[in-house]
């Protein structure tokens, strides 16, 4: 055979076919292979940079303030209580404030936690049940099965591998499992709580494994509702119920999952703590958190978070970058359609279907809500993930030869051309980027300081170098590989070109804030009021540890001030001046002159000043 032939076999089927028989070395192989995908995704320089304005701080500086006040019941932020989120993602960096410190790792931690978990559990429930064809079922009992059809083992491995490790390598999971929010934490909740009622699903024949994974469901989609609130509980449950009347299974598996019992649990873990925090606030908590932050939010716009109904067309094969251009073959290669022929199939091969669903019901569920959000389809990710897996663990494993569906041929081949443009509209999008920076005002240098490191430009030559060999792979029709080269691509574009990016981003937009924040503390006299105009940065807050007051419409700054400085000209008052922080434009706009304040320090483009006030005869 020469090395053309010898190229054109899978060369890992064999390696794993020898290894099957030492299982342990397999399930090492594939730690250290999560450890390096996540260890680089997610936990490389987790917290090198500072928090991210605007909704970052928030989150963290609750945390810190339930271990400085000892209240984990109500969170509080900046002097007044936050209702925005339940108390989980509190809870869980809080946990990492007093074990490790407070600072940006900790406040990140629940994220990056979240997001490595669901990798982990996603690898072993392909390990278990992702088979990419039923062929390889039917293969392992069948005298009559092709010879070259790969061991059921094999299969399940690749599916494994490949379907793990996009879980934690697409841009928007890289993007929220490094920010310390709840998105992602809610992410791995439902996630986690989907599989685990897949694992129960899948073993019918196993009544004891199948109670405890159906009550591992309903512990994570109390931790879910825990997360975020109500959608912690409806999406598992949307899927669930048009997973089951799609397989025409809905009476069994629900007898199965003992929903009695099931809700016992489930009301026994999430139900305290609302119980809880609604006696501590009453009636302020319920039209907060249910009316303003859950119904309002899908039911009409919010915070001006309006978008057409096509957005998540859009948004999510961005955020499913780099693998976009395979998600709608791994979809259609399914051929949902064919409903007889899937409900005849084991209840263990359904787990490509079972993403299938769940990717479309929370697609659907967002497309129908007013208030659209980029982070909003996060939790069908994972789904993507599974569903592109399972393709290319096919493509792995397919026998040589002519197909049988000339069609699905067709449809592989025009998804390969799809892709190989995508790469190279990357290529042209990442070169010409600096030309579209620059826009706002916080960052004036940044667009200058991008083409300097010339991050950009090894970008581009990273997603070029990535679709001339994938050229090269499908002129000589070994697309098989396609796969390890998009990965191994995006790896090099993370280390090289989004890492360095978010580090000047962060010198430019956050750090000036932080140093800000440090003479804050230094010059701050007792008592003395920090005020910040023209906009409303949380950072200085989490940073200073001190409560700030925001004035971000210029026109209310006047009356602020006058009211402010009249109370400081008592004679009964302590303090004589405040702190005034915002940028020099805007202390003009505000009708406030040089002449008024003394500068303290300059950084970027803030201003930190103080401005005394003449004692009232």
């Amino acid at each position: 055979m020469n090395w053309k032939s010898r190229f054109s076999q899978p060369v890992l089927l064999p390696l794993v076919s020898r290894w099957e028989k030492y299982p342990h070395r397999l399930w090492l192989l594939s730690a250290l292979w999560l450890a390096l995908l996540a260890g680089i995704s997610v936990w490389l320089r987790l917290g090198s940079t500072g928090l991210l304005d605007e909704t970052e701080p928030l989150f963290a500086e609750a945390a810190r303030q339930m271990t400085v006040t000892g209240d984990w019941i109500t969170p509080y932020f900046n002097e007044a209580t936050r209702f925005d989120k339940p108390p989980l993602i509190y809870w869980l960096t809080a946990i990492a404030y007093q074990v490790v410190g407070v600072n940006e790792w900790a406040a990140r931690f629940a994220s990056a936690f979240a997001a490595t978990g669901l990798a982990i559990f996603t690898l072993v429930t392909l390990r278990r049940f992702g088979l990419p064809r039923p062929a390889i079922q039917q293969s392992a009992s069948s005298a009559s099965a092709d010879v070259t059809e790969p061991s059921r083992p094999t299969a399940l491995w690749l599916s494994a591998w490949i379907g793990a490790a996009l879980v934690v390598l697409n841009v928007q999971t890289i993007a929220w499992a490094r920010i310390g929010v709840s998105d992602m934490l809610l992410n791995g909740c439902i996630g986690s709580a989907l599989l685990a009622f897949f694992w129960g699903y899948a073993q019918p024949n196993q009544p004891q494994a199948q109670n405890r994974w159906y009550l591992a469901f309903y512990i994570l989609s109390a931790l879910a509702v825990l997360a975020k609130g109500p959608v912690g509980i409806v999406l598992p449950g949307l899927v669930i119920l048009a997973f089951l009347l799609y397989t025409g299974t809905w009476r069994s598996v629900l007898g199965e999952m003992r929903l009695v019992r099931g809700s016992l649990v489930f009301l026994a873990i999430a139900l305290p703590w609302y119980g809880l925090v609604i006696w501590a606030n009453g009636a302020d908590y319920i039209e907060s958190f249910f009316g303003y932050h859950n119904v309002e939010r899908f039911t009409r716009v919010v915070n001006n978070h309006s978008a057409p109904v096509w957005f998540y067309f859009a948004v999510v094969p961005l955020a499913f970058l780099p693998w976009s251009a395979y998600l709608p073959i791994a979809i259609a290669r399914l051929r949902i359609w064919q409903l007889q022929r899937w409900r005849q199939q084991p209840r263990s091969t359904h787990l490509g279907l079972f993403a299938l669903l769940w990717f479309a019901v929370i697609f659907g569920f967002f497309t129908i809500a007013v208030t659209k959000l980029p982070s909003y389809t996060i939790p069908l990710l994972p789904a993507a993930a599974i569903l592109v897996g399972l393709f290319w663990s096919d493509q792995m494993t397919r026998p040589p030869g002519p197909r049988s569906k000339q069609s699905l041929s067709r449809g592989v081949w025009i998804s390969h051309i799809a892709n190989l443009g995508l790469i190279l509209l990357l290529a042209a999008v990442v070169f010409y980027s600096p030309n579209w920076m620059g826009n706002e005002p916080e960052m004036p240098q940044l667009a200058e300081l991008v083409r300097q490191s010339r991050i950009t430009l090894w970008g581009s030559l990273i997603w070029l170098a990535v679709a001339f060999v994938e050229l090269g792979l499908l002129l000589r029709r070994q697309s098989r590989w396609i796969w390890s080269v998009q990965l191994i691509g995006f790896l090099a574009f993370l280390l090289i070109t989004l890492l360095p990016a978010m580090t000047i981003v962060d010198a430019q937009r956050q750090l000036p804030l932080r140093q800000l924040a440090t003479t804050i503390v230094q010059v701050q006299q007792p008592e003395e009021p920090i005020l910040m105009i023209g906009l409303r940065k949380p950072s200085l807050v989490f940073y200073t540890q001190r409560p700030i007051t925001f004035i971000a419409a210029l026109s209310d700054v006047p009356d602020q001030l006058k009211k402010l400085t009249r109370r400081l000209s008592r004679p009964r008052s302590k303090v004589r001046s405040l702190l005034l922080i915002g940028r020099p434009v805007k202390f003009e706009d505000a009708g406030i002159t040089p002449d008024q304040y003394d500068t303290i320090a300059d950084a970027g483009v803030f201003r930190l000043a103080r401005i005394t006030v003449p004692r009232r005869s």
